[in-house]
């Protein structure tokens, strides 16, 4: 059987674009894990991102920040791995309406869709994602975002295991060391996602636009 083309995929009528925790406490200043935010700066994702966004939202297609958020107390927080335990002992706390779960400046703009996770790694199964893009019609999401190490993975897989076409935007994602991220998409997404550049889906977008 043919591959579909990109063009095809990524149609506005049926896409959405994933921001993956581009938000300031995991790749800005603040980052509680410096070492992805270097990655991250980099590869250039928080540039390549954002012309991500301003052409999704030309064409028409919905962007979506989706955050990692810790509700007031730690409230039903996840304590089940050294991640999680790391991250919190690194400042990484994320609290409601603090600066660290704001998108990265120049990502967001009125209109876009702000989904925060409250628990696990995936926002397909840590928040509503699923049930808003299934009940408005999306079948194909692109992603840009961190990490290449657990959450971009986790994202992949829950997304196909719900019979999702996933576009992984390859210059927009990042993990730490960065051999290591390139080995993870070459050996493991690729087999589960269509890879892509920005300049690839961008063009996309404006031929289908």
């Amino acid at each position: 059987m043919a591959r579909p083309a990109l063009e095809d995929l990524v149609h506005p009528d049926r896409t959405a674009l994933v921001f993956q925790e581009l938000q300031k406490g995991v790749v800005g200043e603040e980052s509680a894990l410096p070492a992805l935010a270097e990655a991250a700066r980099e590869v250039g994702v928080i540039p390549n991102a954002s012309r991500l966004g301003a052409a999704a939202r030309t064409a028409g297609v919905p962007v979506i920040h989706a955050t990692a958020e810790n509700l007031p107390g730690g409230f039903g927080v996840n304590r089940n791995a050294r991640l999680f335990a790391g991250t919190r002992r690194a400042g990484g706390e994320n609290a409601p309406h603090s600066s660290s779960v704001e998108p990265m400046s120049g990502l967001y703009e009125e209109g876009d869709l702000l989904l925060p996770r409250y628990h696990g790694l995936s926002p397909m199964t840590g928040g509503p994602l699923d049930s808003l893009l299934r009940n408005s019609g999306i079948t194909t999401i692109v992603v840009a975002g961190v990490s290449l190490n657990v959450a971009i993975p986790n994202l992949t897989f829950d997304a196909v295991n719900r019979s999702y076409q996933v576009i992984l935007v390859v210059d927009a994602v990042a993990g730490t060391p960065r051999d290591y991220g390139d080995q993870v998409i070459e050996h493991c997404l690729r087999l589960l996602a269509t890879v892509a550049t920005t300049e690839e889906v961008m063009k996309a977008w404006s031929v289908t636009a």
